[in-house]
């Protein structure tokens, strides 16, 4: 297995419907750490480090978001995989 690391930001109504913590729920269960926190412009801006299975069930999740998320875009940057997290975490 090879390790990854990206960036995503998640655009539509995204803040307000718990998306940070349902995605804290699903890295968790997926085994991917890294961290989440909503920007100012409304936007959700994740960092994720994990083998790549899980990290592509995480980018797959992303898109549908919880239940009442509605996502009307998705990017992702790759990044340089550092290992330096060791748990996922909501940053305020």
């Amino acid at each position: 297995m090879t390790n990854q690391s990206i960036r995503v930001l998640v655009t539509g109504k995204v803040q307000g419907v718990f998306f940070r913590k349902a995605m804290k729920t699903k890295a968790e269960q997926n085994g991917v750490n890294g961290w989440v926190r909503n920007l100012r412009d409304g936007r959700v801006e994740a960092v994720m480090e994990g083998e790549d299975e899980r990290i592509d069930a995480m980018v797959e999740w992303c898109y549908g978001g919880p239940t009442n998320a509605m996502v009307e875009d998705v990017v992702i940057q790759k990044e340089t995989y550092t290992g330096q997290f060791k748990s996922f975490d909501i940053r305020y």
